[in-house]
């Protein structure tokens, strides 16, 4: 059983589908925080009313029913005053106007409503702890791939967590120190390509992994990391 300790956090979850919802509860419950889910937008405005001092986080669906994504984020800035980490399910972006509507409300990222329930939590954890981590400004798409990454004289091999134009975060239980330099070797799904990366360590936290910042990449890797991330980014699972 899951124990509640001071720095547990209360993530209000908003998704029309019950299986989302669900993943999303059991990811927090298991890690001893508190979700509370809806799934329509009165419910949504009406719980940030209700709870607004104790909610951490919000991560919200743009296409629930009879409403409008951006107006509905406009709402709770209204309720919030800009107070609140607002996450979107990127699967329910329309394109990339919505993202520029939803950066000018203040929308602090974006995350895939259809991750393995394994990887929920660290892709939730950096909104959820901002001061342990240094997030990159850029969408980030949760990818699980092998990468081989070198410091120093030592290799070693793990599996991502999500990638973005900027850089990439990696899952491992023996993070490296804020700071560090950092070789990278990964190949995208579908490319028979391998991409070199020069990077160092931008956040680092033995619970999650660590995530990666580029520093140096040729020109042609960067452009086919910026067309993986915009083509499964701007992907809408929903009708």
């Amino acid at each position: 059983m899951s124990t509640t300790t001071a720095s547990a956090k209360t993530v209000l979850i908003a998704d029309d589908t019950a299986f989302v919802r669900d993943r999303f509860k059991t990811a927090l419950e298991g890690a001893g925080h508190r979700a509370v889910t809806v799934k329509s937008a009165a419910e949504l405005l009406a719980r940030v009313r209700i709870d607004l001092a104790q909610l951490d986080l919000v991560v919200m669906d743009m296409r629930l029913s009879n409403a409008s994504g951006i107006d509905l984020v406009r709402n709770i800035r209204k309720l919030d005053d800009g107070r609140l980490p607002i996450l979107i399910f990127s699967g329910t972006i329309a394109n990339p106007e919505e993202v520029r509507d939803l950066a000018a409300l203040g929308v602090a990222g974006y995350v895939n409503e259809y991750s393995a329930v394994q990887h929920i939590l660290p892709s939730l954890a950096p909104h959820l702890f901002p001061d342990n981590f240094n997030r990159r400004s850029s969408p980030r798409v949760v990818l699980g791939i092998p990468i081989a990454y070198r410091f120093g004289n030592t290799i070693a091999a793990a599996l991502t967590l999500n990638l973005s134009r900027g850089g990439i975060a990696i899952r491992t239980t023996s993070p490296l120190a804020h700071g560090a330099k950092v070789h990278l070797r990964f190949r995208l799904p579908g490319s028979k390509h391998d991409i070199d990366a020069d990077s160092r360590v931008a956040w680092s936290d033995e619970r999650h992994g660590m995530g990666l910042q580029f520093e140096k990449v040729n020109t042609i890797d960067q452009a086919a990391v910026d067309e993986f991330v915009d083509a499964h980014f701007f992907s809408s699972r929903k009708a």
